[in-house]
Parts: C-alpha cells; structure tokens; sequence
C-alpha cells in the first residue's frame, strides 16, 4: 500500500509546528558549571534520584526542567551580634560555598532556588552569633580571636554540609569594638606586654645570677680540691724531678743541692 504523500508532508508539518512550539520545553542545555533536575507534575514529582551533567537533555514538554548554577560562589555579610557581657561587637563575614551537586534535588525540594538567602545567610548570622555569644569582647578582638575564627567555621561548615551546601571557607574579614572599648583593650595590652617584658628581663638576670654563682661555687670546689692535693712532700717531690731534668740541658748552669726553701735545689744560670 502506497504512502499519500500528502499524508506524509502534513505530517512532517505537524511534527515541525509542535518542534517551533514545544523545541524550547523539549530540549534543555546544561552549560558549564551547571546541573539540572527534573519535576514531573503528572509523574512521581520531584525526581531526586537523578541529576542531570552538562550538555543537551530532551525531556517532555510538560515537565519542569530546572538548572542550577554549582560554581563556587561568596556570600558576605556584616553584622552587629552581642558578645557574653551584652557588649556590641561588628563583624564582617564571607563564605565561599557550592551546592553539593549529587543532593540538589533535596536543596531545592527543602530550601528552593533561593537557597541563598533561605539557608546559607541566616546559617551564618546564627553561627556568628551563637559562637560571639561565648565570648568577651576582649577575647574576641584580641585573646582568642583565631579560637572564635575556628569555631565559627566549624558549626557552619558543620550546619551548611548538613543542608546539602559544600563550604570552601569561612573568613572573618574583620572585628570591630566601639572605639572607646577598643581603645581600653589596647591600652591593657599595651601594659601586660610590658609587664611581660618586665618579667622576661628580671628572669633573665635571675638566670646569669644562678649561673655565675654555680660558675663560681664549681671554681671554688676544684681550687680546694687542688689546694687540699699540694702537700709539702709533693710539692717536694714535683721541685726535685723539675731540677733534674733542667739538669740535663746543654745550657751552662750550676746547680747546688739544699740551696732552695724547703732544701729545694738551686740552679744557677753562669
């Protein structure tokens, strides 16, 4: 049986029409640096076991093809928070983060593509304030200011990988106190560096005190030791071998026995 072939371009012109009305819902570029997921209303809904790679994907027009942007990114933010005395401390935060690529659709089912301002911003301000809330003002700007940094980044990285975002960092940018507190703070510092050095100084010399005075109590011991060995038969002993053996030079000499302190010979040089 022969084909119409009026049959067959009307319907090439149907598939053409549908191609122009529905090509823009049927066919979905993933670019680089993106992952898509899939919401499929007459379906199971939200597919969240399939994430969808770079390149080009057909999926049927009457389901929801939605792409995501998973570069790394920074979200900043200042803010003013109370530390344990009530007092007012600034800070200026950043963290770098991407969607964690395999559980997108779990982000977008719980927090939407506004993620950003729905999870990873109020995370932050919460951490922030919680971890400054332990502390004092002069510990966080000068003490203990690394030990706040790390914690800071550790419930949020901790709090943020739990919500399916991955965090690259955290930085604290910067701290600041009212300009009277910081003022007090620094001239506290100022002074306990200086004691420090004070007392650096006195120990310092209290050490070359010790160790001269050991210095001089080991010369003391090895002079007695010495003094407490030279007897008068030694000391003896020690002139009478000396003599003889200058005896034996060639050097013209006259030696006379008995002539010494102590019946010590004498040399006489002529």
């Amino acid at each position: 049986m022969k084909k119409n072939p009026r049959n067959l371009l009307i319907g090439a012109g149907i598939v053409v029409v549908l191609l122009i009305i529905f090509g823009n819902s049927m066919f979905k570029i993933v670019d680089a640096g993106e992952r898509g997921i899939i919401f499929r209303p007459f379906g199971d809904g939200l597919d969240t076991e399939q994430v969808f790679g770079e390149g080009l994907h057909v999926v049927a027009p009457w389901n929801k093809f939605i792409i995501y942007n998973v570069k790394e990114r920074s979200a900043e933010e200042t803010m003013d928070v109370l530390d344990t005395n009530g007092l007012s401390v600034s800070v200026d935060v950043t963290v770098r983060y991407y969607p964690t690529y395999l559980e997108l659709p779990f982000l977008h089912k719980n927090f939407g593509e506004a993620y950003e301002q729905q999870l990873v911003i109020p995370e932050m301000r919460s951490t922030v304030r919680q971890v400054m809330g332990r502390y004092t003002a002069e510990e966080i700007y000068s003490k203990k200011r690394a030990e706040v940094e790390d914690a800071i980044i550790k419930e949020s990285t901790e709090k943020l990988n739990e919500n399916y975002i991955t965090t690259k960092a955290v930085l604290i940018r910067s701290i600041n106190l009212p300009k009277d507190i910081k003022q007090a703070i620094e001239m506290k510092l100022t002074k306990e560096q200086e004691s420090l050095a004070y007392e650096f100084k006195l120990k310092k010399e209290e050490k070359e005190a010790e160790r001269k005075r050991i210095q001089a109590e080991g010369e003391a011991r090895a002079n007695n030791i010495i003094n407490a060995s030279l007897t008068p038969e030694l000391l003896r002993m020690r002139g009478i071998e000396t003599t003889l053996e200058l005896s034996k030079s060639d050097n013209a000499k006259t030696v006379i026995i008995g002539g010494g302190e102590d019946g010590l010979p004498l040399i006489l040089n002529n």
